[in-house]
């Protein structure tokens, strides 16, 4: 991105300020052309006035390099924003391969085949950007992964733990929210107008991408956990012990969430707080089962699973901005 300095000057009551040349040009701009202006708290942003964004293609030479691997190309291109991703084939795609990419299709919102035939894939990105929010996708994330928690909370004391065992399914939903959030955040990076629309500063998008990435990996721990729990071993007093202190966690990180996203300093300040009373409940937890030799270790690999979990959502709240007095 070039910068440039200008002036502004004054003629009769309004202030100008002169384009530079470069981007006139380069945009096919003239004296009688309009530009689309927008302003935030101390930036302005002026785009050349066309209706949408140029689309973005890549075409996908087939087969590969043996280093490459295509569903990670495809996912890449997801993520970088292209509308449009292309495999070329001078011969047949094989079956697998082909198989391969349809399965890829289903962890990419949004993305859809729309030609095919022996040689060659075509897909396209079908939602428009501008109707997407953010704030939604985000909250998507922490809805389906709560709910992943609470079956894992109810597994610690169910005698049918069956269920445990399909939450990698919902897991699957919670990584395409996940793909389709970081998608969105980087077209906001490069597309100061997807900015204004979701009325969020650089830092905010930024902070978004760490929160998807924290409760990303939170979705993974709960499944990880679940299994853990489902070949658990633990009497039921142990595991009695455990829920009674981790099943009201829900509200708690729902609380951090909206903290976030509105943003809300006071609601985080209470969400902290609240973060911090849970983390100690787990560690008397630990101190009241006596000597370390004396407590299974299933039982402590559990409870830090839990804390790893709760940390997720603490230190997305931790992102709210503090409140400043001049």
């Amino acid at each position: 991105m070039t910068k440039f300095i200008r002036r502004l000057q004054k003629i009769g009551s309004s202030i100008l300020v002169s384009l530079p040349k470069e981007w006139v040009d380069a945009n096919h701009l003239d004296k009688s052309s309009q530009v689309e202006i927008e302003t935030g708290q101390d930036t302005i942003s002026i785009s050349a006035n066309t209706e949408t964004r140029p689309t973005k293609e890549l075409i996908i030479s087939y087969p590969l390099p043996k280093e490459e691997n295509i569903v990670a190309d495809i996912t890449g291109a997801y993520l970088l924003g292209y509308d449009i991703i292309e495999i070329n084939s001078k011969s047949i795609i094989p079956g697998e391969d082909r198989e391969k990419i349809r399965n890829s299709m289903r962890r990419l919102v949004g993305m859809e085949i729309v030609e095919e035939d022996a040689s060659k894939i075509n897909m396209q990105f079908l939602l428009d950007a501008t109707t997407l929010n953010p704030e939604k996708i985000l909250k998507r994330m922490s809805s389906i992964a709560l709910g992943m928690y609470d079956d894992i909370c109810n597994g610690l004391i169910a005698e049918d733990r069956s269920n445990l065992q399909t939450l990698s399914n919902r897991d699957v939903e919670v990584n395409r929210q996940y793909f389709l959030l970081v998608r969105l955040i980087r077209s906001t990076l490069v597309d100061k107008r997807l900015a204004n629309v979701f009325n969020l500063e650089n830092i905010d998008v930024l902070d978004y991408r760490v929160a998807a990435n924290l409760l990303e990996n939170a979705g993974d721990t709960i499944v990880e956990l679940a299994d853990f729990i489902y070949n658990s071993s633990l009497s039921k007093e142990h595991l009695r012990k455990i829920f009674d202190i981790v099943q009201n966690f829900t509200s708690l990180a729902e609380k951090s969430i909206d903290a976030f996203t509105k943003p809300d300093r006071l609601l985080a300040i209470e969400s902290i707080s609240l973060h911090r009373e849970y983390q100690e409940k787990l560690l008397k937890l630990r101190i009241s089962m006596g000597n370390k030799k004396q407590i299974p270790i299933d039982f402590l690999d559990l409870v830090h699973m839990f804390e790893r979990i709760a940390k997720s959502w603490a230190d997305v709240v931790d992102l709210v901005k503090p409140i400043y007095h001049e």
